[in-house]
């Protein structure tokens, strides 16, 4: 599933190629998982204006409204000047002055909505749950240590859920709670402040670092030129299990948390 990272690249890939650009056509294929909420051809002729990323969310703002994007399990986008002619799985194509900005979604649990703007419905309904970003300076150790004193629920899942921050998928969850030394099944509530201090620090940098190496391909991801990402080779447990830790004489362990795979160091990664 593409998170964060992935998304963030996927949008400076495209986002400097499209701005400005004047929709000619758009071409909606088989049904997402929510309906596009206007007629295809309300968009012809509106501008393209900047586009920005909420959570997993991509907001295209247009003259009169926006398109908000999700890419789903499987999604991917591709802005090209001259597409090929649409494949199976290809869902949606806003053709622009300057290229097509296609979405490819084999499993089709992607999106694209319109909105009249990023804080009316549906755009509004459907960003309400999302936590803070993970560079936003309110992001802190203090809010995670309030976030996280009345749930029960183990920390790797309560960073999954998306309502405390945003972007920590299971790889990037994986990795700041090894950078952190927190053990993934400990219970949120036992988490002290001076631990919760620690992963705040290590979600941000573990998501600086994935974007600087374009975000991690463990299937078919790609950005809209084309490109692989990398942090997935840099991985210090994700996808190691049996190997040697790199902190420890110990090894990798994996076990599943809510039928997701998790890995990590029991010697390093205290409860």
């Amino acid at each position: 599933m593409p998170e964060l990272p992935e998304v963030e690249v996927t949008r400076r890939s495209f986002v400097d190629r499209i701005a400005g650009a004047r929709i000619h056509a758009v071409r909606v294929g088989k049904p997402l998982r929510w309906p596009l909420g206007c007629a295809a051809e309300s968009l012809v002729n509106q501008v393209v204006g900047d586009v920005t990323r909420r959570g997993k969310y991509l907001w295209l703002a247009l003259d009169h409204g926006g398109l908000l994007m999700h890419l789903g399990m499987s999604g991917s986008l591709a802005f090209d000047a001259a597409p090929a002619v649409p494949g199976p799985h290809d869902h949606f194509d806003l053709v622009t002055a300057r290229g097509t900005l296609r979405l490819t979604d084999p499993r089709r649990f992607g999106a694209v909505v319109w909105s009249p703007a990023i804080d009316s419905d549906p755009a509004a309904r459907l960003l309400a749950g999302l936590g803070l970003e993970p560079f936003d300076p309110a992001f802190t150790g203090a809010h995670l240590h309030a976030a996280l004193r009345g749930r029960r629920v183990a920390i790797k899942q309560a960073l999954l859920g998306g309502a405390i921050v945003v972007g920590a998928g299971n790889i990037y969850a994986c990795e700041a709670l090894f950078e952190a030394g927190i053990d993934p099944r400990t219970r949120s509530h036992r988490v002290s402040l001076a631990r919760c201090e620690r992963l705040a620090v290590a979600v941000r940098s573990t998501l600086a670092r994935a974007l600087e190496l374009g975000g991690s391909t463990l299937r078919d991801f790609r950005d809209t030129h084309g490109m692989a990402g990398g942090f997935q080779l840099q991985a210090r447990v994700y996808g190691r299990e049996g190997q040697r830790c790199t902190r420890c004489e110990g090894s990798v362990r994996r076990i599943v948390q809510g039928q997701r795979a998790t890995y990590f160091c029991p010697a390093c990664q205290r409860r």
